[in-house]
C-alpha cells in the first residue's frame, strides 16, 4: 500500500451509508472487536458507536467524505459515531474499542490519529477480553471501558496530522491522484500538462477545494507514503528518501522529523522494534 487506496463507489451522505450493528440486542456500553488479515478495503459504511482502532501491525486508512486518514502502526483512529467512511487494511493486524456516544462526548465529528501512550495501548489490548458483540454488560467491563473512555476524550486534544484532503472536485480528485502516483518525480507544471489546465487555475482551485497549496499536499502525500515504506519495505532511509523524492537523506529526515515528530530511523524502530509479549499475544488470541 505505497498509494492510498481508494473506493470506486461515490461519497454517500451519513444517512445512505450501510449500518453496521455490532451490539446485539441493547447489549453492551463498550467492547472490542479484533481484525487480522492481509488487505482489505471494506464498502462505505457507519456504526451507531464510536470506534477506536488501534493497529498493532501493518497499515490501515480511513476515507471520509472529507479527508484520507493514514494510520501506521502503534496509532490509533478515532471515528466518530454515524460517520460515513471506508476503512481499508494493509497486512494489519488491530484492536477495535467501540463507545457509546454516551460514554464519550464528542461533537466535532471527524476522524482523528491520535497518538497511543503505553497505558492506553496496554488498556485496549485488556478490553479485548470483551467483546463488542456479547450480549450483556457487567460492573468490572463498566468501569473499565469508563476509565478508557475517560483516557481517550482527553487524547482527542493531541491528534497527528496524517491525513490528507479529499474533494468531490473531479479536476481535484484527478489531481490528488496524480501527485500520490508520481511522488519520486513530479512538479507543478507536469500535473498542470496532465489534467490540461494552467497553473494558475490549479493553484487557485486547489486551495479553495482543500485549504492548502498544491505544495503543501505535495509534501504531506510524502510524508504519509514514506511512512508506508519506513514499516513495510527494508530500504535504507535513503532508498525511503528517494522513492518518495527527496534527494538527500538529511533533508528527507529534516522534513519528517518535522511531520511526525521524530527521525525516520525512530519511527521505524518505534514500530518494528518491539514486538507484542507473550501475555499480550495470548490474550489478543483468546
Amino acid at each position: 500500500m505505497t498509494g492510498f487506496a481508494r473506493t470506486a463507489d461515490p461519497l454517500p451522505p451519513a444517512a445512505t451509508a450501510r449500518l453496521v450493528a455490532l451490539r446485539e440486542h441493547a447489549g453492551a456500553a463498550a467492547g472490542s472487536y479484533l481484525y487480522e488479515g492481509t488487505t482489505t478495503v471494506a464498502s462505505w459504511h457507519r456504526h451507531d458507536v464510536h470506534q477506536l482502532e488501534y493497529a498493532f501491525e501493518g497499515v490501515v486508512e480511513v476515507e471520509t467524505a472529507a479527508a484520507r486518514y493514514r494510520l501506521p502502526s502503534r496509532q490509533a483512529a478515532w471515528i466518530p459515531a454515524g460517520l460515513a467512511h471506508v476503512s481499508s487494511f494493509d497486512r494489519a493486524r488491530t484492536v477495535s474499542v467501540f463507545f457509546d456516544p454516551t460514554l464519550v462526548r464528542d461533537t466535532a465529528g471527524r476522524v482523528r490519529v491520535l497518538p497511543v501512550e503505553p497505558v492506553i495501548r496496554e488498556m485496549i489490548i485488556y478490553a479485548s477480553r470483551w467483546p463488542i458483540g456479547r450480549l450483556a454488560s457487567d460492573a468490572v467491563a463498566d468501569s473499565f471501558f469508563d476509565a478508557l473512555a475517560n483516557l481517550v476524550l482527553e487524547r482527542l486534544d493531541h491528534e497527528r496530522p496524517f491525513y490528507l484532503p479529499a474533494s468531490p472536485d473531479p479536476l481535484i480528485t484527478a489531481v490528488m491522484r496524480y501527485t500520490d502516483d508520481h511522488l519520486a518525480a513530479t512538479s507543478l507544471a507536469e500535473v498542470c500538462r496532465t489534467v490540461s489546465v494552467s497553473e494558475r487555475t490549479l493553484r487557485r482551485r486547489f486551495h479553495a477545494a482543500t485549504g492548502m497549496t498544491w505544495r503543501q499536499y505535495l509534501l504531506h502525500s510524502r510524508m504519509l507514503h514514506a511512512m508506508t515504506l519506513l514499516i513495510q519495505s527494508d530500504n535504507t532511509v535513503l532508498g525511503v528518501a528517494t522513492a518518495v523524492g527527496f534527494d538527500s537523506a538529511s533533508a528527507f529526515s529534516r522534513a519528517f522529523r518535522a511531520y511526525a515528530g521524530q527521525t525516520p530511523t525512530a519511527f521505524r524502530l518505534e514500530r518494528l522494534g518491539t514486538p507484542l509479549s507473550v501475555n499480550d499475544q495470548e490474550l489478543l488470541a483468546e
